[in-house]
């Protein structure tokens, strides 16, 4: 940390009221269009689950073969990893808007509502446009339904209908361009029917072991699966056994293939009021001194990896972007969620880190970018995730846990998480408070009561997106 930090400016006035928020308030007069959306999100729940993916790719393929191929309608990003999927997709859509591109992302999970998964041209998907676009192809999910029961086989997923709504939301825009973020893995991931002009490869790392590998090789050869014939490949950093598989999937597919540290870098960031100045080395020139509104280490290399990917998809990394789209594009971005401070007086934080590197990311960007001496984790963990692993790296941070339940039914059960976490701390620092809203008053009460304490909320995208709606509904970084 520096001693006098750089700040970083402020909007200018007038601009914090969006097009999105714009687009919201209109929403919530709209009372048949919000119940109409929220009747299209209840439909796909009735689906299997995202937690239990299956490993295919016809049924969606066939799904919008159905359609008229609405994943062909533009070009695509397509980015996998284990994280900083998100962020880096949503940095990557803001410099394409940036750059004069009608952008479609696709991301998941949601933190607070389901249209926050589909963005059209920055913004989530209106509440009538998803209904609509949901009437008009439900009738041939349906179609593929009865032709995968008459096989039988189980109906399209969650996920597996959601992308397809997803494609035919962007398809009806139209956009110029789709950024996709997979659901999980790659190779069998329902997003890779469409094929991307530029693969983008997060960090990766352990996480969904039952379903993607039980090694960080295996793990690998499933998200290079996204890696398609001629493509753009560019990767973040990662371990030598990751690179040579990525690789390798370079090689068969005669793609190119631009690794961080190599290709390109982050050149230096410097901590400021409000996240990070960053300096980066492109595939085609370097960008200077750009505000970044994140804060963490690992989110300047999340900006590095989109600058690279946006100029391999915009002059196939030979042409260096303007100087204005830069800072235009990662000066607007923001990352819901992920070391997000939602309140203050006291502060708070909330991290969505769910798996080991997530948490390693968290304590090190603690370090990093705040100044505190004390701090309480609320703690809440789903089932299917690595939580000792989790609990050990956060066990670093010498900080009070109070360990509470994510609303979901896959959420480890409190009293077993708290069980794993007094191992490693000790259980006088540990709290068991069911209710995620008690565990915050209790947080924040302990926090108010000393100088230069904060509290950190992590372990669950689930529970994050629930902190972030209980700050917003009590007003606590209006105080």
């Amino acid at each position: 940390m520096t001693d006098a930090p750089d700040q970083i400016p402020e909007p200018e006035e007038g601009a914090a009221e969006s097009r999105a928020e714009q687009a919201e308030a209109f929403d919530e007069f709209d009372a048949d269009a919000r119940d109409a959306a929220d009747a299209v999100y209840a439909a796909l729940l009735e689906r299997v689950g995202e937690g239990a993916p299956r490993p295919r790719l016809e049924p969606t393929r066939r799904a919008v073969e159905l359609l008229g191929d609405p994943h062909r309608s533009a070009p695509v990003i397509h980015l996998t990893g284990t994280n900083g999927k998100t962020s880096t997709s949503r940095m990557i859509e803001s410099l394409l808007r940036a750059s004069g591109l009608r952008t479609g992302l696709l991301t998941s999970p949601h933190l607070e509502r389901f249209t926050e998964r589909i963005r059209i041209d920055g913004e989530s998907v209106r509440d009538e446009v998803l209904a609509r676009n949901w009437e008009e192809i439900e009738p041939f999910i349906a179609i593929v339904d009865a032709e995968l029961e008459g096989a039988g086989e189980s109906p399209l997923t969650f996920f597996e209908a959601f992308t397809v709504l997803a494609f035919a939301c962007f398809a009806d825009a139209p956009v110029d361009v789709m950024v996709l973020e997979v659901g999980m893995g790659g190779e069998w991931d329902s997003t890779n029917v469409a094929d991307g002009q530029v693969a983008v490869i997060t960090p990766i790392d352990l996480d969904h072991q039952s379903r993607l590998g039980n090694d960080v090789v295996e793990i690998a050869r499933t998200k290079s699966g996204i890696i398609k014939p001629s493509a753009s490949v560019v990767s973040a950093r990662q371990h030598d056994d990751v690179l040579k598989v990525l690789e390798n999937a370079a090689d068969l597919t005669e793609s190119t293939l631009a690794v961080e540290d190599d290709a390109f870098a982050v050149i230096s960031t410097t901590v400021a009021v409000g996240g990070q100045l960053v300096s980066i080395r492109g595939l085609a020139g370097s960008y200077h001194d750009i505000a970044l509104p994140l804060f963490g280490s690992h989110q300047a290399q999340n900006a590095a990896v989109a600058v690279a990917a946006v100029e391999a998809f915009i002059g196939s990394g030979s042409v260096r972007l303007a100087d204005e789209v830069v800072e235009t594009g990662l000066g607007a971005v923001t990352s819901p969620g992920r070391l997000q401070i939602v309140g203050s007086g006291p502060t708070v934080i909330v991290d969505a880190a769910h798996n080991p590197h997530g948490a390693r990311s968290l304590v090190a960007s603690l370090g990093e970018a705040f100044d505190f001496d004390e701090l309480v984790v609320v703690l809440g963990v789903l089932g299917d995730k690595d939580a000792a692993g989790i609990v050990e790296v956060l066990a670093g941070l010498d900080a009070r846990f109070i360990v509470t339940n994510p609303d979901s039914d896959r959420a480890t059960d409190a009293d077993a998480l708290a069980g794993i976490v007094a191992d490693k701390v000790g259980a006088e620092r540990v709290t068991v408070l069911e209710r995620l809203d008690d565990a915050l008053d209790e947080a924040r009460d302990w926090a108010t009561d000393g100088e230069k304490r904060a509290v950190v909320v992590t372990g669950s995208v689930v529970l994050v997106g629930d902190a972030i709606a209980i700050a917003a509904d009590r007003g606590w970084n209006e105080r």
